[in-house]
């Protein structure tokens, strides 16, 4: 089968295409054969091996453990492993997996549920990582009630769309997005009510304050932001891009989450996981037509590392997605 494969830590252009062995599911275990995978920022950091504390969690300290990248899967059932038993061949699915950029990929079955009925493949493979950490952000962590205010930092990206469509559905009173000019049409076509360009306004100047506000892949200074919350407001912390080479972005979420005990916001951070029960979740947002992913371009399989490369250049309006 086809595949994108790397043997060592680097920039796009370790990637290529490369013919392999066609996997085979083991205990708890689906095949599938692959139609469509989403490109996130998660897919970078394998592929670059960066920040460094990624190898150090069983990634492979030197190589890559697992040769082909990809994470998030849209898919057919091939074949499934033993004790597997909500899924059998032929079912349509959606979720994450360990090497999605090929024709056929292993997952958990505890990491995967039905593909909802009214998206294509493309539209399922976008989901998984990006709309389950909006959830979760907003839902289990920010602990949004209906009636408050929400400011999305970083509202014209994968996780961006989704946490503005999300904040309305569980409830938001008021969703203001903070994207580039580019992207202001779009993060107000998913539900802003306020959108500010970044670059001529600072959502953090204390002229507006917001109940819950979540800074995606930002670099803000935590005074800062809170200077933008109300006096018992929440900010979450999702994910991070700095370029330090051992923690990353991380360093702001564990300042936030000493200096939390001490001061009257609560400050979190969130740890990024995809559960069948969020996807299902998901599911029911999508199929009641409240959430819709914003596909920002398809490649095909050869071209993963151009697309990787507009992922991290920042120019996506919502998610790149792979097409088989």
């Amino acid at each position: 089968m086809r595949a994108i494969v790397q043997d060592v830590y680097g920039p796009p252009d370790v990637l290529r295409l490369e013919e392999v062995e066609r996997p085979e599911p083991g205990p708890g275990e689906v095949l599938l054969r692959v139609h469509a995978a989403g490109v996130d920022q998660g897919v970078w950091h394998l592929m670059a091996g960066l920040p460094y504390a990624i190898r150090a969690a069983g990634f492979g300290l030197r190589a890559p453990k697992n040769r082909v990248r990809g994470l998030d899967v849209a898919g057919r059932v091939e074949a499934v492993g033993p004790g597997v038993t909500r899924f059998r061949p032929g079912d349509e699915v959606y979720g994450i997996c360990d090497g999605s950029f090929a024709e056929y990929a292993l997952a958990k079955e505890r990491q995967l549920a039905p593909r909802p009925a009214n998206l294509t493949a493309e539209q399922a493979a976008v989901v998984p990582e990006s709309a389950s950490a909006a959830l979760r952000a907003l839902r289990d962590v920010g602990r949004l009630e209906p009636g408050q205010s929400v400011l999305v930092i970083g509202a014209g990206g994968g996780v961006g769309t989704y946490a503005l469509q999300l904040a309305r559905a569980l409830g938001a009173a008021r969703v203001t997005g903070v994207c580039s000019a580019a992207k202001a049409d779009l993060a107000r076509s998913l539900g802003a009510d306020e959108v500010l360009d970044y670059a001529r306004e600072d959502p953090t100047d204390g002229t507006r304050r917001h109940d819950l506000i979540l800074d995606i892949a930002g670099n803000r200074p935590l005074g800062r932001l809170r200077r933008a919350l109300t006096p018992h407001g929440t900010l979450v912390i999702v994910g991070g891009e700095h370029e330090g080479r051992w923690i990353g972005g991380n360093d702001r979420q564990l300042r936030a989450l000493l200096l939390s005990p001490f001061v009257r916001h609560r400050l979190r951070a969130l740890a990024s996981a995809v559960r069948a029960d969020d996807l299902r979740d998901l599911t029911g947002f999508i199929e009641s037509g409240a959430l819709t992913p914003a596909v920002d371009r398809a490649y095909p399989l050869a071209e993963v590392p151009e697309a990787i490369r507009r992922l991290r250049a920042g120019h996506a309006r919502g998610k790149i997605v792979i097409r088989m």
